[in-house]
């Protein structure tokens, strides 16, 4: 068996009240964080929670709800307000939440924001920054600079430098690529920067004949162990763009279920597989996800053997 730590994919559904956003500035300039990478392969900055801080939290664009640890909220002695059900990798169960009065990152404030309580030693950081956090933004992760950028697209460069561009299909705050095909089979791919490893479902191994994978061990951030078989998948194919010799693992998530496709072949993409590109950028108000191909294609597991490029 070969230990791996899933990340958060889904944090919490209709269960939380939709959060109060306020940006410290009207025309935000470009907000740049120094990420660094965590054990898991996986990003962080430095946020501010409540005037504290700075804490470290992950860049999480699977996850719905920001979501910080009971270590630091009994550092600062603030009080739970209420339960919610999360759904992660391999469960989902009741946790506590807390409001938070102001959370601020890269320059930005955000306020009224309802958090689910996780173990930090279950997510290796403070905490999480989910959807709630990041909806009305271009988040630009750079493999090269080992940075995130989140601002408005034109700040941050508009659609220039990136040969591949992508429309998504929003669900449950979720944007799912369904231009996408592994080994030919069309599948719907999720983009989540919290995941260390890429996750397929069974509906995907079902259309895979043949496949036989190694066992391998999953915990999700409840703490919860998960069984899943890692196979390696000859292509994967987005919108003009073919990566080859893929690694994935599948497993049987609830968070697949929770977006209506238990049934329909569908992977989460990780950092593992997304580390290929030079540059990945997701564009929230306008449903786009965004990849810039580098030009030796050396730097992630995977590879791309095939662009077919055109004008943006």
């Amino acid at each position: 068996m070969v230990p791996l730590k899933a990340g958060l994919v889904l944090a919490l559904f209709a269960a939380l009240p939709a959060a109060a956003q306020d940006h410290a500035a009207p025309a935000p300039m470009v907000d740049e964080a120094a990420l660094q990478k965590d054990r898991y392969e996986r990003m962080t900055v430095p946020v501010t929670v409540d005037g504290a801080g700075p804490y470290r939290f992950l860049i999480d664009t699977g996850a719905q709800a920001t979501v910080v640890t009971h270590e630091m909220v009994d550092d600062l002695a603030l009080r739970r307000s209420g339960t919610a059900t999360l759904v992660a990798m391999g469960s989902s169960q009741e946790v506590e939440t807390i409001e938070l009065d102001d959370l601020e990152f890269a320059n930005r404030s955000v306020s009224g924001l309802i958090a689910p309580l996780l173990h930090a030693s279950h997510i290796g950081a403070d905490g999480i920054l989910g959807l709630d956090s990041l909806q009305d933004m271009r988040v630009l992760i750079d493999f090269r600079e080992r940075r995130m950028q989140v601002a408005d697209a034109d700040s941050l460069g508009g659609n220039y430098g990136y040969e591949i561009v992508v429309r998504a299909r929003p669900k449950l705050g979720q944007m799912i690529i369904t231009d996408a095909r592994v080994n030919g089979v069309k599948t719907s791919v999720i983009i989540d920067t919290g995941a260390q490893n890429t996750i397929a479902n069974p509906a995907l191994m079902a259309r895979l004949r043949g496949r036989k994978g190694e066992d391998v061990k999953t915990i999700d951030v409840l703490g919860t162990e998960l069984s899943s078989k890692s196979v390696l998948v000859r292509t994967l194919q987005i919108s003009d763009v073919v990566l080859t010799e893929v690694p994935i693992a599948i497993t049987d998530s609830p968070i697949f279920a929770a977006l209506g496709l238990e049934d329909k072949p569908a992977l989460v993409l990780g950092v593992n597989n997304l580390s290929v590109f030079n540059r990945v950028a997701i564009d929230f108000p306008t449903r786009r996800i965004l990849f810039d191909i580098p030009s030796d294609s050396a730097n992630g597991r995977a590879a791309i053997t095939s662009i077919r490029r055109f004008g943006t």
